[in-house]
C-alpha cells in the first residue's frame, strides 16, 4: 500500500467515523502458494548435508514460498488478493492494493475498507457487533489464515494515527 492510499483511507476514516483496526498474517510469506508448474530450488539450510553420497551438491525443491525468495511477495499477494475478490471485495484500479466491500445488513448499509501492506492489513468498517460485514470477515479471514489482531491502529509505515472522539 503506498503512503498516498494510507492517508486517504485515514482520512475516510477520519470523515465517515469509521474503526480501524490492524490484522497480521503470521509468517505471509509462507501461506502463499507457488504458481503451477513453477519448480524453485535452493541450498539445504544450515545443519544438512550439502554434499550428496555421489560427490555432487545437494539442491532442495521449494514446495511453498520462503522468506529471502525472489518472488515471495509476489507469491504471497496472489494468494491473498483473488481470496480478497472472491470473498467479495472490489480492486481499486488507482491503489491496487486497497479493496472495499458493502452490503446492507439488517436494513443498515455497512462499509469495509482494506489496505493491504506486506504481511498486515489495515482495516477500516463501519459496524464489529455480532453478524456484520466485519465480524463476517473476520471470522472467514481466521477460518483461512494464519492472523492475529493486534487491535486499533496506531501506527502504520511509520505514520503515527490518532483518534479522538469526533474523529
Amino acid at each position: 500500500m503506498r503512503a498516498t492510499s494510507l492517508r486517504i483511507l485515514a482520512a475516510i476514516a477520519a470523515r465517515d467515523k469509521l474503526s480501524m483496526r490492524r490484522w497480521d498474517f503470521i509468517a505471509a510469506y509462507l501461506q502463499g502458494e507457488l504458481e503451477q508448474g513453477e519448480v524453485v530450488y535452493c541450498r539445504p539450510p544450515p545443519g544438512y548435508e550439502t554434499i550428496g553420497s555421489d560427490g555432487h551438491a545437494r539442491m532442495c525443491e521449494v514446495v511453498k514460498p520462503i522468506y529471502g525468495m525472489a518472488q515471495a511477495g509476489r507469491r504471497w499477494q496472489r494468494s491473498l488478493f483473488p481470496w480478497l475478490l472472491q470473498w467479495g471485495f472490489a480492486q481499486c484500479t488507482t491503489g491496487p492494493c486497497v479493496f472495499t466491500a458493502q452490503r446492507e445488513i439488517n436494513g443498515s448499509l455497512q462499509r469495509l475498507i482494506i489496505g493491504c501492506y506486506v504481511d498486515d492489513l489495515f482495516t477500516l468498517y463501519s459496524d464489529d457487533g455480532a453478524g456484520s460485514l466485519y465480524e463476517a470477515f473476520t471470522s472467514d479471514l481466521a477460518a483461512r489464515w494464519n492472523v492475529e489482531d493486534e487491535g486499533p491502529v496506531s501506527d502504520l509505515l511509520n505514520v503515527d494515527i490518532s483518534r479522538d472522539a469526533d474523529h
